[in-house]
């Protein structure tokens, strides 16, 4: 009998075990795989999420706050800043471009962001749109292609947004009357009702945050609640930099000042990713309790098999197999379980970035690829094997060492 065919009989006949072996083995896997797919997704899509934009202006308060909300429209923003920051900014020789932002109110979930059309020029350079064309008037909007998608949306749909957070942070003073507050709030929601929104096009696949998004002209939020012209804010500012010298001359300029700050993008952004492998180092730990448990998993079970199929191999070792056949039967076996649980838990692992990449997009901006193979898995395939030869060698050792005389003894 050939060493595969033993091999595969002696798997088979221990079922149970053997399944639960490749189980363990799998869902170690998957898990790994799926924690790789997220960080290296987490990494890109913030080395990709701000673009051009170096520096970004807004209301005192946190600067990761503030580059969360502008670049990946994730919680609230920090306030509002007074729009002749805007021409300030546009007015220094330090800066190439600069868009006012203005944010607040959404429509199903997904933020209504307004800003000038060529902060898309700029940013995402002559990429042509998937449907229509870039908004022109106020109340003509482009849509994300996720939102697109998700809300069945296409070029000429009209639909109203609705009150935002950044409403409820400037209005939401427990110091009014309950009855007033109920009033206010009646208000707003007629005022945003009242005002229509109509899809003029729908942006590419653009693999950021802005694929989430609704995107309508600066001056969306002035209409809806009939502000004057005095009473004209701005969320933020995005500023592409001359340069970083210049980058850092603006930002000496205007951090500080009259409720104003200055961030750095990429500092906001890296002090994320630090929270991020923090968390991977947590996660790392649980990660090698999974490895240690499978392989113990896989001793147990050819530990089983040792003292099942003793008398097994006392028999091939007089009909004249070698000592190095008998140690390969069982190694074999369990580099067998192993390999057909890391192949199942690399299917299983894209597959759960699959079905996961949905909830993962729309809740926290993350754009997890699932088809994408990295030289990670290389390196999860072969720790993967190791593990499993090693937790086979005990085992094979203790039979590969016996005489065969002495393995029919009870």
């Amino acid at each position: 009998m050939s060493l595969f065919r033993l091999t595969i009989r002696n798997v088979m006949h221990r079922r149970f075990l053997s399944l639960l072996t490749v189980c363990a083995v799998a869902v170690t896997v998957a898990f790994i795989v799926l924690l790789t797919l997220s960080r290296e997704s987490v990494e890109q899509g913030a080395k990709k999420g701000y673009g051009p934009f170096d520096l970004v202006i807004g209301a005192a308060g946190s600067e990761t706050q503030l580059v969360l909300n502008t670049f990946y429209h994730i919680g609230a923003p920090t306030g509002n800043i007074p729009l002749s920051i805007l021409e300030q900014v546009q007015q220094d020789d330090e800066v190439d471009q600069a868009f006012a932002m203005t944010t607040g109110d959404n429509y199903n979930g997904f933020p209504i962001v307004g800003i000038d059309p060529g902060y898309f020029v700029t940013r995402y350079g002559g990429r042509n749109l998937q449907e229509g064309s870039l908004y022109e008037h106020t109340g003509e909007t482009i849509l994300g292609s996720y939102v697109a998608k998700s809300l069945g949306l296409q070029v000429g749909d009209t639909f109203s947004g609705a009150h935002g957070l950044v409403q409820e942070a400037d209005h939401g003073s427990l110091e009014t009357g309950h009855a007033e507050e109920e009033e206010h709030e009646g208000g707003e929601e007629h005022a945003h009702e009242s005002f229509h929104y109509t899809v003029a096009g729908i942006l590419p696949p653009l693999q950021t945050s802005d694929d989430r998004a609704v995107f309508t002209t600066v001056d969306y939020a002035w209409a809806v609640h009939g502000l004057s012209q005095e009473e004209r804010e701005i969320t933020a500012v995005l500023v592409k930099p001359v340069s970083l010298l210049g980058a850092h001359d603006l930002k000496e300029l205007f951090d500080g000042s009259n409720g104003v700050q200055a961030a750095y993008t990429s500092q906001a952004v890296s002090e994320v990713l630090n929270a991020v492998d923090q968390g991977s180092r947590l996660l790392g730990i649980l990660t090698a309790l999974c490895v240690f448990l499978a392989a113990i998993t896989i001793l147990l079970s050819l530990v089983a098999a040792v003292g099942e199929r003793t008398k097994d191999v006392g028999l091939l070792r007089l009909l004249g197999k070698s000592r190095a056949y008998v140690w390969m039967s069982l190694t074999s076996e369990g580099l067998l379980v192993t390999t057909v649980g890391l192949v199942l838990g690399l299917l299983l692992g894209h597959a759960g970035a699959y079905l996961l990449q949905d909830t993962l997009f729309a809740q926290a901006g993350i754009q997890i690829n699932p088809y994408h193979w990295t030289a990670e898995h290389s390196l999860i395939a072969a720790g993967t094997l190791s593990v499993g030869l090693l937790a086979s060698l005990g085992p094979a050792f203790r039979m590969y060492r016996l005489h065969p005389l002495a393995l029919f003894k009870s």
